[in-house]
């Protein structure tokens, strides 16, 4: 752990608070922990005691912004970039998140007010000469990987699970058992939470979880797989081992994840792309379970199941609220996953994929094939084109970002005196196929495909 350091800004605040009376100025929460862990953090929160929340405006007006996120939760934030709390009591008013009485108290010990948080680890204070509050042991949890309630104070707020779930992805942890009791006491305010909230913590898991599979892990543990139903149908739908010998769907959804997380890191992916990804990774197979067969030889097949998965995949993220570029993209990722094992390739072939991924991208569809591929521990079928092979070609045919354009407009069908209307959507619609099957590839190609074909032609041709 380097040297502590702290701002002159934070210092300053610090001089004049505890020269209005503060009797203790602390670094709290996520800055704190990612402290410990060696994480560059941008957001400081600092708790201040023995101070009412008007002594600390007053206090720090004349040298400062000063904005007031909610006077009801005690929170100032300072030149728009530091957030100030006071201690408080809560109490449980109802179900689920939201249900607190908040009462702001100054006199609390730092015991009292941490013993309200979520895990141990971020339930640390630490002063400005570097030295630590810790007590419920935050630092041990830290050095042992583990997320641990504080209290059973943690059973008052069902969002916690999830936090827990994204947290274990992050850092890699695990949650030990009392905890998971909590947990599990919990899974019936599931419905209790919004779809925002939801999102949020399954957007963390996805952006920011260089161990995706600890999420899932903790999801599984805790039970509150059940809530996700999309996701609980995996881990009781097998696979044929010769094709599969990782296991069930969800064991292979794991490693997929797993995978698709070392190549979103590598690859440096924004953060769109990277969402993209991870929901696609997880979401990829999601429709093996309702298209599962057993045939008479023993063996299991999933027909369809990309198809299908596409439409379940769209609906869940469309239930969580995600944004709908998000879903779209992870929808069509989902839908062409297996495209290429169906089909020889060609530049053909590569076009009617690019359509086929349309609003997301070849380069996109290579991680997540090469993430689902990774997943099985197989070697490729010598007799089948390797996946890097179509992103080589799409690159090489200059699509592996984006689908071709389409060449024949409506303006070119007009001057063949084809008028806007229902014909001119038809013909368009085949003159884009024939482009995605290499019968033109420029603009003279694809008039003179067109004279060919207005040739005789009738509407009802």
């Amino acid at each position: 752990m380097s040297q502590f350091v702290p701002t002159p800004k934070v210092r300053k605040i610090e001089a004049l608070l505890k020269a209005a009376g503060a009797t203790d100025v602390l670094y709290v929460g996520g800055f704190v922990r990612d402290f410990v862990l060696g994480i560059p953090s941008k957001d400081i929160d600092l708790e201040i005691y023995g101070l009412t929340y008007r002594q600390i405006a007053e206090a720090l007006r004349e040298s400062f912004r000063i904005g007031q996120v909610g006077q009801s939760f005690s929170v100032i934030k300072v030149d728009n970039e530091i957030d100030l709390a006071i201690p408080r009591r809560e109490r449980k008013i109802g179900v689920g998140h939201k249900a607190f009485e908040v009462i702001p108290d100054s006199s609390m010990t730092f015991r009292e007010a941490a013993s309200r948080r979520d895990f141990t680890i971020n339930a640390i204070g630490m002063r400005m000469d570097g030295s630590f509050c810790d007590p419920f042991d935050g630092l041990g949890d830290l050095k042992r990987g583990i997320l641990r309630a504080p209290t059973e104070a943690f059973c008052e707020d069902p969002l916690r699970v999830l936090r827990g779930m994204q947290f274990a992805a992050r850092f890699g942890f695990s949650m030990e058992p009392r905890t998971i009791g909590f947990c599990r006491r919990v899974r019936d305010e599931f419905n209790t939470l919004s779809a925002e909230r939801l999102y949020s913590e399954w957007e963390k898991w996805a952006l920011k979880g260089n161990w995706p599979e600890k999420g899932l892990d903790i999801l599984r543990e805790t039970g509150w797989i059940e809530s996700f139903p999309e996701l609980f149908a995996m881990t009781r739908t097998p696979q044929d081992p010769l094709l599969h010998p990782e296991g069930n769907v969800w064991e292979h959804t794991r490693r997929v994840c797993v995978s698709a997380a070392k190549l979103a890191k590598t690859f440096q992916l924004s953060s769109e792309d990277r969402l993209c990804l991870m929901f696609a990774a997880l979401l990829h197979d999601v429709g093996k379970p309702s298209t599962l067969v057993k045939n008479e030889d023993g063996s299991i097949s999933m027909p369809g199941h990309a198809e299908k998965g596409a439409k379940i995949a769209e609906a869940m993220l469309k239930r969580l609220r995600s944004p709908v570029n998000i879903s779209k993209k992870v929808a069509a990722l989902v839908r062409a996953h297996g495209f290429h094992a169906h089909r020889e390739l060609s530049d053909s072939a590569v076009r009617h994929l690019s359509a086929e991924l349309k609003p997301t991208s070849i380069r996109l569809w290579h991680l997540l094939v090469s993430a689902d591929r990774e997943g099985t521990g197989l070697e490729i079928p010598k007799d089948r084109a390797h996946f890097t092979d179509w992103f080589q070609l799409a690159d090489d045919l200059g699509i592996s970002e984006q689908p071709p354009r389409q060449i024949l407009q409506g303006r070119d069908l007009e001057s063949f005196g084809i008028p806007p209307g229902k014909t001119m959507g038809l013909l368009l619609r085949e003159a884009w196929e024939a482009q995605l099957d290499s019968l033109f590839t420029d603009h003279d190609g694809g008039l003179e495909w067109l004279k060919k074909r207005l040739s005789g032609f009738s509407p009802e041709s």
